[in-house]
């Protein structure tokens, strides 16, 4: 197939001929459900003579004209259409076309609901997609105005970036047209129509509206939605000094969208898993928080300020990932909210980062291939963690006082790193160039520990040695802070903090020197810049039973973090990092911990424990797992997380039956309701054990009220079965449906089980036989989660590294296919080196 793609060299070029651009975009969507028609104007000036081209990809171009002359046949190709010699001066193109109807998330999904029958449609055009909807130059610096106008049948409703200046009247069929947009790329524009209902308010005259498909509509938490918009617009504007730079706030959950949202500005789609139709704890509604003010935050930071290319796209994503979380933590309940960032985003961006493929945070994104391939945790979480480092560098005023410098001077415009840095140094005085160079043009993660001497009951010496990975040798000058731990009333508090610049391999803390010794240091205290911390065998002795003493949680997860970082680095045995969980999880007062420290026990133990031990620490978890359940608070959320977890490991005689009867309604527990969602993870829990699986399967899908999630659930849980015909069946469907994004990833999610490695071992060889011809014939991030999903990971042995090796050895992969294959390559050696540190530590 022909891959959508522009060099970053072929936009350069571009710019420099095309400047002043105008859109008028019309959209038919009254046809069928796999075509819609496309009428594009664009006005624009050529500031010097040459050729160029529109990007476009269509079923048909009925018609072309530049300046009212048509534009041949031979103009119009796969993704483009070629303007040929223009002299300088204004120009007009008007391009009619027919346009496909996506299903992998991007230019207009289409999906239609099996529960009421009604349509639904929305856009997704980041990076490189509005040329699926319109002829458009598709990239970042050729920002325009656009006049966007929607034929649609008589029961859609249609939003786009403006407000409507027309719509049908009494909701009849006919026309939409939206008043012009402020300067744009075409990547922010924006349309979504269907059978949508919608909820409107106001903030300080602000039209707010929240939009959700009808069939989940009685789901949809529309307070607290609304209540962390307010918040966030509020800490937001004064965070920044500028005001909300559009004109409406609109929030739209949509179908199959195929990440967690996007910023287009005054038209914010969701994902409809933020959609809660069942209980769920807080932390899933503190990570819907965090959504929010993310793509909030880009509405400075992107939408009114747009990166020039996507070299800046990291920058981008980094810096709304941070503000989010700042954010959240000073305008909202959520007030721990960077306990979650440490324990969860920076996870993410350390695991990148210690990957074969990691790069530089400021990569050079030479086309938009690349940019498919580092939508990843260097790009978000490595990056935001930069950004907190950088935060703690220049200090929090002048980096305020530079974003404020930064949206006065750049508005409705384009710019890049160097300028964005430029005013930071004017607003901190710190220089920047240099340390730009050490934490964004390198890569890996380095490690820092605090070696202290003692005697007579004080500290006579202490140093943090710095030390990094040989294939990433970069010294990196770093802002920490020590914070100093006494036992006070049996808990661990605070009693004094110092916080300096480490730079090279050494440096000396004499603020240390003379104090009297602590009961504990926490190096890195308020997690203030990106590096593994190194625990000493003492501390970890101390806070493997006594780590809940610490009264704070972010110090909690510091050590948790540590902790993780050593059993994925095959330096601690994952059977000791459960001994920890299970002797401090209990007194964890933060539910996304409690989750992530459970599913890391769970993780741990399948991918890094040694196979032989793996049935008896499962059981032992299964075992606390029933005790916790029945002790908690009735209707808490500390319940639900310790029953998902119960279901999770109840794998065994009578705690597996009991777990068949629960998802069978069977077996209750106070105040824990086998509503819609427990009952799926119920079943697919125990139809993975492969205990009494087909008939509760069913019977959960007759009991789900929405057809959609009911049919992908039903998905799930037949993939997760283990025997051969349900593999067969799931690997059928993947080969050989035209299965969207998302129903797909509810079969390779589920596909291989690692008690199970003799179902898994059948897929090897088909997996590297068919892997070339799915980037050849499939959309790209569809076979990228393929390749990364489908990875048969329950068979880690050397012959499966060596068969990898072997595949990988082939000349004839494509780069981002070699890419994943690669990634997944160094998991398994991860995996087998974790599984003999666990296998030596049963001595």
């Amino acid at each position: 197939m022909s891959r959508e793609n522009l060099t970053r060299t072929q936009a350069e070029q571009r710019a420099e001929i095309v400047r002043g651009l105008h859109y008028d975009v019309h959209l038919d969507l009254t046809g069928d459900d796999q075509t819609f028609e496309s009428e594009t104007t664009i006005g624009f000036e050529v500031a010097q003579p040459g050729s160029t081209f529109v990007d476009l990809t269509a079923t048909a171009v009925h018609a072309a004209t530049l300046d009212g002359t048509p534009l041949g046949r031979e103009a119009v190709g796969g993704t483009r259409l070629e303007l040929p010699h223009l002299e300088p001066g204004d120009h007009e193109l008007r391009v009619t076309a027919s346009m496909a109807y996506q299903h992998v998330g991007k230019g207009l999904s289409h999906f239609r609901d099996p529960e009421d029958d009604r349509v639904y449609l929305h856009s997704q055009f980041q990076p490189f997609e509005a040329h699926l909807v319109y002829a458009c130059f598709d990239q970042p610096d050729l920002k325009a105005r656009f006049d966007i106008s929607v034929e649609a049948p008589a029961d859609w409703v249609v939003v786009s970036n403006m407000p409507p200046s027309q719509r049908p009247d009494d909701g009849g069929a006919g026309r939409w047209v939206f008043e012009t947009t402020p300067l744009l790329p075409t990547y922010l524009t924006a349309v979504v129509a269907g059978g949508y209902v919608g909820t409107h308010d106001d903030h300080d005259g602000l039209p707010l509206s929240v939009y959700v498909r009808r069939s989940l509509a009685e789901h949809l938490d529309i307070d607290e939605i609304l209540a962390v918009t307010k918040q966030g617009l509020d800490w937001f504007q004064d965070a920044f000094e500028t005001p909300y730079p559009f004109v409406k706030y609109d929030q739209l959950f949509v179908p199959e969208f195929q990440a967690g949202a996007m910023e287009n500005p005054g038209c914010i789609t969701f994902s409809e898993a933020y959609v809660f139709r069942s209980k769920v704890t807080d932390a899933a509604r503190e990570r819907r928080a965090e959504t929010i003010l993310h793509e909030m935050a880009h509405m400075w930071f992107g939408d009114l300020v747009t990166m020039r290319w996507w070299d800046d796209l990291w920058l981008n994503e980094s810096f709304a990932d941070y503000m989010a979380f700042l954010a959240q933590s000073e305008a909202t309940r959520w007030t721990d909210a960077f306990v979650t960032f440490l324990d969860k985003e920076k996870a993410w961006g350390k695991f990148q980062d210690q990957l074969p493929t990691t790069h530089p945070v400021a990569l050079d994104m030479v086309d938009i291939e690349s940019v498919h391939q580092n939508f990843d945790g260097i790009t978000y979480a490595k990056g935001a963690a930069v950004l907190k480092q950088l935060v703690a560098w220049v200090g929090r005023d002048p980096f305020l006082e530079g974003c404020r410098r930064y949206f006065d001077t750049y508005a409705f415009g384009n710019a890049d790193l160097a300028e964005f840095l430029g005013v930071l140094e004017s607003t901190s005085g710190r220089e920047l160039s240099g340390w730009a160079d050490e934490w964004l043009r390198t890569t890996g993660i380095n490690t820092l520990r605090l070696d202290v001497e003692v005697e007579d009951g004080t500290y006579r010496g202490a140093h943090v040695r710095q030390t990094a990975d040989p294939g990433h040798p970069t010294l990196r000058r770093h802002r920490v802070a020590i914070g100093l731990y006494e036992r006070k009333g049996g808990t661990l508090v605070r009693t004094g903090r110092i916080e300096l610049d480490v730079t090279g391999e050494s440096t000396e803390v004499l603020e240390l020197t003379g104090r009297p010794v602590v009961d504990a240091l926490v190096l890195n205290d308020d997690d203030l810049t990106y590096a593994k911390i190194e625990l000493g065998e003492e501390t970890l002795d101390l806070l493997a039973t006594h780590l809940s003493d610490l009264q704070e949680p972010l110090p909690r997860a510091l050590v948790w973090a540590s902790a993780w970082d050593m059993v994925r680095d095959a330096t601690m045995p994952v059977r000791r990092y459960v001994d920890m969980v299970s002797a401090n999880v209990v007194a964890e007062t933060e539910i996304g911990v409690v989750q992530r420290l459970l599913a890391r026990a769970v993780g741990g133990t399948e991918r890094y424990g040694d196979p032989d031990h793996r049935d008896t620490a499962i059981a032992a978890l299964a075992t606390r797992a029933r005790r916790q359940l029945e002790h908690q608070e009735p209707g808490s959320d500390l319940q639900l997380a310790w029953a998902r977890h119960w279901l999770s490991v109840a794998r065994h005689g009578d705690e597996l039956e009991d777990a068949v009867r629960f998802a069978g309604g069977g077996l209750s527990f106070e105040g824990l309701e086998l509503d819609t969602d427990l009952r799926w993870w119920a079943v697919t829990a125990v139809a993975a054990h492969g205990a009494a699986a087909d008939g509760l399967i069913a019977e959960a899908h007759e009991a789900d009220p929405n057809d959609d999630l009911a049919d992908r659930n039903r998905s799930s849980a037949l993939t997760a079965r283990p025997s051969a015909d349900a593999k067969a069946a799931a690997w059928e469907r993947l080969m050989n449906e035209d299965l969207s994004l998302t129903v797909s990833r509810h079969l390779w999610g589920p596909f291989h089980q690692f008690p199970h490695p003799e179902l898994s071992a059948h897929y090897v060889d088909p997996y590297f036989e068919v892997l070339p011809g799915l980037f050849e014939d499939r959309e790209l991030d569809w076979a990228i989660e393929f390749a990364e999903g489908m990875f048969p990971h329950p068979v880690a042995s050397d012959s499966l590294l060596e068969q990898t090796d072997r595949f990988l050895d082939r000349d004839d992969l494509p780069g981002p296919l070699r890419r994943a294959v690669l990634d997944q390559r160094d998991t398994l050696r991860r995996t087998l080196a974790a599984r003999a540190c666990d296998r030596g530590a049963a001595g």
